[in-house]
């Protein structure tokens, strides 16, 4: 299952951002409930401004009127005062009487051609259960909202005579373009304020992160077998800080750990050396003691064959000592780096003698260049391809048609030299151990050969490896830099 990681920058700079466009919303959302409240309150407070002028004013008509103040003779009482009041309040107005009957309006066709001849039983009720004795009451009619205010008419002995209905329309263009233009210059500095909230997020997430960065960085070039450096950063915070000095608490702990595990692997790397020193050195000092006792049991002066005898015994004791003698120069050499003595020589003459060193008719030597001049030691090249030709000649022994081919091959920056062989071939499980220093196949030997010539090409800067098919081929290459 794939799953998309993202980094802690991408997640600091998103959550910013995010938290910009939550907050830009939120203030855009509460402006215009505010700005709807606020005019909702002002329409209301109109009204209510609107009603007490003209109850105001009708009052005073009551009382300077030739009639009393009574029900049955509102509509004589208000038959034409009711249009001056209308005109001089620029509202329309109806007075019904208490069972909510009309009895005279500023405007016989009411608001959008709907005739009101009667007030509402549940208007009546809420009117009459008001403690404030009025009753507001909202409507929207051909997308236009207006509110109906509904209210007593008292007379002097303040007995209720009447009712007085107030349908006040409410224009609203002008405050929804003013809306309007708030929110458009409201978007504009969201907008600006958006453009700045990134820039800021985007510093304010690679500085946050910047330490992370560092430490991450050098935490993949960690390794074991190499110094690796602490982190020093000025200005750090305390949880950057905590990293920083546990980071560097484990460079140290491993440096530590990776001096202590050197020596180990040196240690063990000796013993088992050692070990195999003592091993190789005690098979010829067998058969060097059986010789020596058995001359010792059989040995006589007067035997005619003394002579040959002897030089039998001495011919066994010498080769036996030449094997300890090679199994210590072995050691010796593996032990320390190869000295070079460098010269100018062509490479492709040396090879080649040291391919005709073998008489062997399945050896062939090849070419693509006859002189290529480089600065070697030409001794260690040769020990190198004899060491390479002799490994090879052992792996096709049990070969019918055995061949071993010698190249080079000359690149643009290196030339190569590839031993080919046709025998056994190494094992899938034997390819990672054979440039270990203790490792080989054969029967005798310490299997230092190819570890010590894999140190000589390192050391000029060059590379040894193989390719290997069982029973089919093996291709060991040494590759050199021409410069």
């Amino acid at each position: 299952m794939n799953t998309k990681i993202f980094s802690i920058r991408s997640r600091v700079f998103a959550s910013m951002v995010l938290l910009i466009l939550i907050s830009s919303v939120l203030i855009g959302l509460v402006t215009i409930f505010q700005y709807s409240e606020q005019s909702n309150e002002y329409n209301a407070g109109r009204l209510a401004r609107k009603e007490a002028s003209i109850l105001t004013h009708i009052d005073v008509h009551l009382k300077t009127s030739e009639f009393p103040a009574k029900t049955n003779l509102l509509k004589d009482i208000f038959k034409v005062e009711i249009f001056n009041i209308s005109e001089v309040h620029r509202l329309e107005l109806e007075i019904f009487d208490l069972k909510g009957n009309l009895i005279v309006s500023s405007n016989k066709e009411l608001i959008h051609q709907n005739k009101t001849t009667k007030i509402s039983d549940k208007i009546l009720t809420s009117l009459a259960n008001s403690g404030l004795h009025r009753v507001v009451k909202k409507a929207e009619i051909d997308d236009k909202e207006y509110q109906s205010s509904y209210t007593y008419l008292y007379n002097d002995n303040n007995e209720e005579i009447g009712i007085l209905h107030i349908p006040y329309l409410e224009n609203r263009s002008d405050q929804a373009n003013e809306l309007k233009e708030f929110l458009s210059r409201l978007a504009l500095g969201f907008f600006f304020m958006f453009v700045i909230g990134m820039a800021f997020s985007l510093f304010i997430s690679r500085y946050i992160t910047k330490s992370i960065t560092t430490v991450s960085e050098k935490m993949n070039e960690m390794r074991l077998n190499k110094r690796n450096e602490k982190i020093e950063i000025k200005g750090k915070n305390k949880e950057i800080h905590v990293l920083i000095e546990a980071y560097n608490s484990m460079v140290d702990d491993l440096e530590e750990s990776a001096v202590k595990l050197a020596q180990s692997e040196r240690e063990e790397a000796w013993r088992e050396m050692a070990k195999q020193v003592a091993h190789e050195i005690k098979n010829p000092l067998t058969p060097m003691r059986l010789t020596v006792q058995s001359f010792e049991r059989k040995f006589d002066p007067t035997d005619p064959d003394i002579e040959q005898k002897l030089k039998e015994y001495s011919t066994t004791i010498i080769q036996q000592i030449d094997v300890m003698s090679s199994i210590a120069s072995a050691f010796s050499d593996f032990a320390k780096m190869p000295t070079q003595k460098r010269a100018e020589i062509n490479i492709v003459e040396v090879v080649k003698h040291a391919t005709e060193i073998f008489t062997e008719p399945y050896i062939s030597f090849s070419s693509d260049v006859e002189v290529l001049i480089m600065n070697l030691d030409k001794l260690q090249i040769t020990r190198v391809i004899t060491n390479l030709i002799k490994n090879a000649i052992q792996a096709i022994e049990e070969t019918e048609n055995p061949s071993v081919k010698i190249k080079i091959i000359s690149q643009k920056t290196d030339i190569l030299i590839e031993v080919i062989d046709n025998g056994k071939g190494i094992s899938d499980e034997d390819k990672d151990k054979v440039f270990e220093p203790k490792f080989t196949t054969k029967t005798s030997g310490m299997g230092l050969g190819l570890p010590m010539i894999k140190n000589i090409i390192e050391a000029y800067g060059g590379t040894l490896y193989f390719e290997s098919q069982k029973n089919i081929a093996t291709i060991f290459t040494v590759q050199l830099p021409k410069e």
